[in-house]
């Protein structure tokens, strides 16, 4: 573990909840489920956020861009903190995630039909910006979940995490443990990154994209990325839909479908290792199983 991650643990740790790890049987293989979506604020950005304002010494305004969980996690560090949060999402946020973004005191403004364009605007906005996952204290903040796996269950020697613009995973590699990086087919843009050899802009169209649709990987979480041991994996859009409906019906886990992207790629056994742990990583959705 990382001076950093271990100085976030004890950083955030007043503010956050320490999440269960469930160890689980599926398909008579054993499993070990982070059930990090009861979180509070329902996802693991909280960690980050929550880091990332205390390092800065609490700023009086935030302001931040989001498809959805990142900016609910930067309301709801703000209000515990004692700032004043606003979040720009794209027009195409989940009606689900607005709505709670707004219930934690923050200011929502809706612009834009894609995350890029609501950070554009974001960061012409005053206050102090706090990034979704391009940023160190960002990345120690999420690398927490993976610090409590390893503190939990120290046999387990594969995290498997879904990726985004890759905050969690870069930190999740902080843990000195092989990370099972898992993206859906078409929201890919750590695959194609480490394909090019460098971040590149990449297509966003999957039903999980509202929680992982970065177009460009992070410049810092995928330096990161690229010196640890990663196992860039991908999964089918139906592939996490069923996995999703899956801990729902046999463990009655209500997670959103990007939470279950990791869960997918195990179920496929695309996940390496011998003792794996599948990050559960949010739950801000409204659906029926």
């Amino acid at each position: 573990m990382t001076p950093d991650v271990l100085a976030a643990a004890d950083r955030i740790r007043p503010h956050v909840r320490r999440t269960p790890l469930w160890r689980v049987e599926v398909d008579g293989r054993p499993l070990a489920l982070k059930l990090e979506h009861l979180q509070l604020t329902g996802s693991f950005k909280l960690r980050g956020a929550v880091n990332t304002l205390l390092a800065a010494d609490v700023p009086d305004r935030v302001v931040t861009a989001s498809g959805g969980n990142h900016g609910l996690g930067v309301a709801a560090a703000a209000r515990l903190l004692g700032a004043q949060a606003t979040v720009y999402v794209p027009e195409s946020v989940p009606e689900g995630k607005a709505r709670r973004i707004e219930a934690a005191g923050a200011k929502l403004i809706r612009t834009g039909s894609t995350y890029a364009e609501a950070v554009l605007a974001a960061r012409a906005a005053p206050g102090f910006y706090v990034e979704a996952y391009n940023d160190p204290f960002v990345v120690a903040g999420q690398g927490t979940v993976a610090a409590e796996v390893v503190a939990d269950a120290p046999d387990v020697d594969v995290i498997a995490v879904a990726v985004g613009g890759g905050g969690l995973a870069a930190g999740t590699a902080l843990a000195g443990r092989h990370v099972a990086a898992v993206e859906p087919e078409r929201c890919r843009c750590l695959h194609d990154a480490l394909a090019a050899g460098e971040p590149v802009d990449s297509a966003v169209d999957s039903v999980a994209a509202s929680a992982l649709g970065a177009t460009r990987v992070g410049a810092v979480p995928f330096e990161l990325l690229r010196a640890a041991s990663v196992s860039s994996v991908l999964v089918g859009d139906d592939e996490l839909l069923a996995a999703r409906d899956r801990l729902w019906e046999e463990f009655r886990l209500a997670v959103e479908p990007a939470a279950a992207v990791p869960f997918a790629a195990w179920l496929h056994d695309r996940v390496p290792g011998e003792s794996v742990c599948v990050v559960l990583c949010g739950a801000n959705t409204d659906w029926t199983p």
